[in-house]
């Protein structure tokens, strides 16, 4: 699932709040703040991709994602290795560590994180 700027922005005031009713999610949103009409017209479209839903108490609704944060950002990740780079994870890697000027502390800290995870599978 690929969502426009604005959507996505929805989305990580619905993750971050978990759920929340109308009022909840306008007073979370960064400054400036769109128009209430704007956020209704946002939630019903990430309800028609069924990226969001509610349970209605009365006339009211209250949001909640139905898409886990980790599993929306995998896939963007995913679809960008496999756009940009060749579907290579090493040519990510390497842009990423050459392109970034990282520290040798963050560069270590990524290495620890490599380590780990090849640890990790091997038992």
């Amino acid at each position: 699932m690929n969502l426009p700027k604005s959507e996505e922005q929805l989305m990580l005031v619905l993750w971050k709040l978990k759920k929340a009713f109308m009022k909840d999610i306008v007073e979370a949103y960064p400054e400036p703040k769109p128009a209430n009409t704007t956020i209704a017209t946002l939630l019903k479209r990430l309800q028609d991709k069924k990226a969001v839903g509610f349970t209605k108490y009365g006339s009211v609704r209250e949001y909640h994602p139905l898409i886990a944060k980790d599993d929306y950002f995998s896939s963007q990740m995913s679809g960008a290795i496999k756009n940009f780079f060749n579907d290579s994870v090493a040519q990510f890697a390497s842009f990423f560590t050459s392109k970034d000027n990282l520290t040798d502390e963050q560069l270590e800290e990524l290495r620890k994180i490599v380590d780990e995870q090849i640890k990790a599978r091997k038992k």
